[in-house]
């Protein structure tokens, strides 16, 4: 059965308590998520957004212990990946001709997955759909994600139902922010952006302009993932503004892969060295081979500056430097500071390859890299210690 969140809507999706990774095995989701879609029954009756495609005859079937399928009148789609527009077919099987309203690359995509020709009602910024005594407008929020995200605003009870935007991969039975741990939410909505988000920081504050811009009254924030923002609904919106503005925290990430400990034995060295010129900084040390490469990209995230260290191996990087450095790179972090370091037996190549890795990421280099050669003594060490004084000196 759905959850009735107000006197006109009704939360009619899936929590998947189960989930452990999402985009294929690119994300990890430590707290499972939800895929909400939303019912709005107001003189018309309209079906915001679906549930991923393995859920979908769940999806229709408990759809109809709330409403019978012919009395959907329209079904907006504000954003057609897999996970919100998956149980679309199963649906439609039912309800053919019910018309969908989506962005005019929310009809591609949908058309692109499905191969069916619906009745596809295209709708741009501002347009609008009557609903009985409310109204939904609709605000395209392209590159928030995919380029056929819209937000739906419904004035007659203050909703924005925002799909992935302020979202978390989150799974709950309490649907709202104010019942659940803030500090878990917000660890949650912060990877999310990270991870998923941070490359259209500037599609995000355009997005946020015009829903301010609109200067209506905002009761809620309901998501496609995680919890609705009910408590204070502004405070998200005023978050993901930071988040937006090129974002860090007076942390330095050092992120290390060894073979044979040489490059964590110098990754704590240099942290020492940090921690002694500016004990104020919070210092992360994190292993690329070991720890979850998502959790690793949030940290970056919230750093001013990073160290990144491995071995030389086949004169060149080990794949779990070499997949975070692909990462890093398509996620644009912006205005941080980084330095290479790392081991090695014979062949040295390995630091100027992570160095150029860094530049290509968009970092700004502010020191030459560090060497050691075989395993670390004491001296080595002393020197890593001085390294990381002046690394952190340079920042």
């Amino acid at each position: 059965m759905g959850k009735k969140i107000t006197d006109n809507v009704t939360w009619v999706g899936k929590v998947d308590w189960e989930l452990q990774l999402f985009h294929g095995q690119e994300l990890s989701t430590h707290r499972g998520s939800s895929y909400n879609a939303y019912l709005i029954r107001d003189g018309k009756n309209v079906l915001i957004d679906t549930v991923w495609q393995p859920f979908d005859r769940e999806f229709v079937s408990r759809l109809k212990e709330e409403i019978d399928l012919k009395d959907i009148d329209y079904v907006v789609m504000n954003h057609n990946e897999i996970d919100h527009s998956g149980a679309l077919p199963e649906l439609m099987r039912e309800i053919p001709d019910t018309p969908i309203y989506c962005t005019a690359n929310g009809k591609k995509i949908i058309e692109g997955h499905y191969h069916q020709d619906w009745n596809f009602h295209v709708v741009g910024l501002g347009d609008k759909l009557e609903t009985g005594k409310g109204t939904l407008t609709f605000i395209p929020a392209p590159f928030c994600h995919w380029p056929d995200t819209m937000f739906t605003y419904y004035d007659a009870e203050g909703i924005l139902f925002s799909n992935d935007g302020f979202g978390q991969h989150y799974a709950t039975e309490s649907l709202f922010n104010d019942k659940n741990l803030s500090e878990e939410i917000y660890t949650e909505a912060k990877k999310y952006y990270c991870n998923i988000l941070n490359l259209y920081g500037s599609n995000v504050k355009k997005a946020i302009d015009t829903v301010v811009g609109l200067n209506v009254p905002l009761s809620m924030i309901c998501p496609s993932h995680g919890v609705i923002w009910r408590d204070n609904p502004m405070q998200i919106v005023e978050t993901y503004l930071k988040w937006a503005n090129d974002y860090q925290e007076n942390q330095v990430t050092l992120i290390y892969d060894t073979m044979w400990n040489s490059t964590r034995k110098m990754a704590e060295a240099i942290a020492e060295g940090i921690r002694q010129e500016t004990p104020d900084t919070v210092i992360k040390i994190m292993e690329a081979g070991k720890q979850d490469k998502n959790d690793i990209l949030t940290e970056v995230f919230n750093s001013k500056a990073i160290l990144m260290g491995c071995p030389t191996i086949n004169q060149g990087l080990s794949y779990a430097i070499g997949g975070l450095l692909e990462m890093m790179k398509g996620l644009k972090f912006k205005k941080k500071k980084a330095a290479a370091f790392g081991s090695y037996g014979w062949a040295p190549q390995g630091l100027k390859k992570l160095t150029a890795g860094l530049t290509d990421c968009g970092f700004e280099i502010v020191m030459d890299g560090k060497t050691c050669q075989w395993v670390p003594d004491e001296e080595a060490l002393h020197a890593c210690i001085e390294y990381g004084r002046e690394f952190a000196k340079a920042l």
